[in-house]
């Protein structure tokens, strides 16, 4: 089940400790203190590790505190505002982008950087900020050892000597995702996310709607946090200046938006502040330019009174669409940004994942296995008020792609659709999605972490598949549907059960076909004196009697195999199986070989793992995705094909693993403390 919330005080939720032995800031300052030493932090060492993971460093740095690089260092000096930061050695813009634009949004800042720390007072060499991740708060410690050059800082730092905060923050956040390398590129939306919990919308400036403008305004007026950026066509052109003092491929923060009267007309201008501190817009409205002197010298006074060669300026709206591609806005809530109404917006969230071979389907181009993915139901039951449709912001998001870097995983292409939902509580199947066409979708399918659309959608049941572009693809995902009304929202697919009936029970000698007296003369030449065979006898009879079936190729079944079966057909308890059990079955085992062939479509002696699913189901149990991904990588190949003698030790394993369930729930009832699903992945060998 989801978790559901609303979305409103974020202040009041305390933030998780991230330190490995699970201590907090207070506790190890007041340890340090105590002790009368300077913090060292084990978890984020002063060595090269901390800052690449893919190259060794260029240059001789030196690990300093700031009491080494200057007299008097300060925390903060005056405000923590956006002048505070300045580009470093790393390429990472768009932290410093968002960063500016957490300045601006105080409340929001003060969540980050929590007030209760300094050089002054009670100083033990140790920091620590607060960042949201995955749906939680984290309280992330550093100690203040920077990484120097010459006794300069070389990555993030304030245009004052003497002011760390900025250094600090980049460096818990560097912490946060493994090291300083991990931050280079990204998205401006990524770091005011991580900042705030909020929900981001990307607006592309050359197809934006008609009040962009006021839309911004709104935003920034409403505490949004926003950034733009100017696309490039190759990675040559990355950070290129152009001829009017912008740079390509680069993060801007947007700081402000203002109406002024310039002769006899009103304006729109836009505020901008590029992170390296300097390199400007020389156009129009630039610092310097003539269109300051035909306006009032109060207005003039009041937007520029902070004018200066500070990579902060001024350009008219038009131009900026003109010259700019990307809005990214972060609301701290999911309110529309297009009309005047602010919304109390409640939150499901879930948690999943893409595993090749099981539930990594891949987009509806893949529609064999598109239906694969999870599924999620959706019932919106109250239309929005004074409205007759409900208003609805989808956000996937895909987790910890950033830390995984340095294990040559990026991020993945991903996206989703919205359907109306049919009446079954069950997983959708292949054949739904073939005649039914989505109601809603992502725009577009993108390699950025988080994909997130606004919908109004009439009341009703929607099923929602969230997936990665190409199937086979894995990744951990997060989704947030928040909507105005309460919506509930159930996973698809999740329950686990079985609906096996009772063994048939065996002919009479007299009775039996000219099959089971065939089988029974083989079982005879088999066996010894005590009329059973034993696990060795049992793959030998098996193997001889499915060779003679030309329909199912296969290399012959496994001794493992062969001991799953007579674990499930030996009721006596002898190791062994009579001839009785052996008949038993051997009717299911017609069945199962009837199920496979189904599936084994090009008679290649393997079906599609992602097929097991509706096999299993066939067969009458009902498996859920964690349990479907483990068997997956338990009994799937490299192509995700599972052979004939795997897909038996698997039907049959279960099958027993599920009766050994209900016998031991029948036995103990009330007083077995584990339920059906923690017994399967306790008991099956995956």
């Amino acid at each position: 089940m989801p978790l559901q919330s609303t979305l409103s005080g974020r202040h009041s939720v305390k933030a998780e400790n991230t330190q490995y032995d699970g201590r907090s800031f207070e506790e190890l300052r007041h340890e340090c203190l105590k002790n009368g030493v300077l913090f060292e932090d084990p978890d984020f060492p002063a060595a090269d590790s901390s800052l690449y993971y893919s190259q060794s460093v260029p240059v001789h740095i030196e690990w300093k505190r700031p009491k080494e690089l200057c007299n008097n260092p300060k925390f903060i000096v005056g405000s923590a505002d956006r002048t505070d930061i300045c580009q470093g050695q790393l390429g990472d813009c768009w932290l410093l982008a968002a960063i500016a634009s957490l300045t601006l949004k105080k409340d929001a800042m003060a969540r980050v950087i929590p007030h209760d720390q300094d050089f002054d007072h009670r100083y033990a060499g140790i920091f620590h900020f607060q960042f949201w991740q995955h749906n939680k708060w984290l309280d992330v410690v550093v100690d203040d050892r920077l990484p120097s050059v010459r006794n300069q800082l070389i990555m993030l730092h304030s245009a004052s000597n003497n002011e760390f905060w900025s250094a600090l923050l980049e460096k818990a956040y560097a912490k946060m995702y493994g090291s300083y390398e991990a931050l280079k590129g990204g998205t401006t939306m990524e770091a005011m996310e991580d900042f705030t919990g909020g929900v981001g919308e990307t607006y592309e400036t050359k197809k934006a709607p008609g009040n962009l403008f006021s839309i911004m305004k709104k935003a920034l007026d409403r505490g949004s946090m926003m950034g733009c950026s100017i696309d490039i066509t190759s990675s040559a052109e990355s950070e290129a200046k152009t001829a009017s003092g912008l740079v390509k491929g680069h993060a801007y923060s947007i700081t402000g938006l203002e109406e002024v009267h310039f002769r006899g007309q009103k304006v729109q201008l836009i505020r901008i502040r590029n992170p390296w501190g300097q390199v400007e817009w020389n156009g129009p409205w630039s610092d310097k330019s003539r269109e300051w002197n035909y306006i009032d010298s109060a207005e003039k006074n009041r937007i520029l009174q902070n004018a200066a060669e500070d990579g902060e300026f001024w350009m008219e709206f038009e131009d900026f669409k003109r010259n700019y591609d990307k809005v990214e806005i972060c609301n701290m809530t999911p309110d529309s940004l297009t009309d005047d109404t602010k919304r109390h917006w409640e939150v499901s969230l879930f948690e999943g994942n893409w595993i090749r071979g099981s539930t990594a389907g891949g987009c509806r181009n893949y529609i064999d296995t598109f239906w694969t993915n999870p599924q999620f139901k959706l019932l919106l039951e109250d239309a929005d008020d004074d409205d007759d449709v409900c208003s609805v912001v989808i956000a996937l998001m895909q987790k910890n792609r950033r830390k995984l870097r340095k294990e040559g995983l990026d991020l993945e292409t991903i996206g989703f659709a919205v359907y109306e939902a049919p009446e079954d509580e069950d997983q959708a199947g292949k054949d739904f999605f073939r005649y039914h066409a989505s109601k809603a979708r992502s725009r577009t399918y993108i390699n950025m972490r988080e994909v997130a659309e606004r919908f109004t959608l009439p009341p009703g049941k929607y099923l929602l598949v969230p997936t990665t572009f190409q199937p086979h693809h894995e990744a951990d995902f997060l989704i947030r549907i928040f909507s105005e009304k309460k919506a509930s929202a159930l996973e698809m697919g999740s329950n686990v059960d079985a609906d096996l009936p009772d063994p048939p029970m065996p002919t009479q000698p007299e009775e039996e076909t000219d099959e089971e007296k065939g089988l029974r003369r083989l079982f005879d030449q088999l066996s010894g004196e005590d009329k059973a065979i034993s696990v060795r006898e049992l793959q030998q009879m098996l193997n001889g009697v499915l060779s003679r079936r030309r329909e199912i190729k296969f290399d012959g079944l496994s001794l493992s195999t062969c001991h799953s079966i007579i674990n499930l057909m030996d009721v006596d308890n002898t190791g062994k199986l009579e001839f009785q059990e052996f008949k038993v079955f051997w009717e299911k085992m017609k069945k199962w070989i009837m199920l496979f062939l189904s599936f084994d479509t090009d008679r290649s002696g393997k079906m599609s793992s992602y097929e097991l699913r509706s096999a299993l189901k066939a067969a009458g149990m009902h498996l859920n995705n964690k349990l479907l991904q483990l068997v997956g990588l338990r009994f799937a190949d490299d192509s995700y094909d599972i052979d004939f003698d795997d897909y038996l030790t698997c039907i049959v394993r279960l099958e027993n693993m599920f009766r050994a369930f209900q016998a031991l729930d029948k036995f103990k009832r009330g007083r077995v403390k584990m339920n059906i699903m923690q017994f399967l992945m306790l008991s099956m060998n995956v």
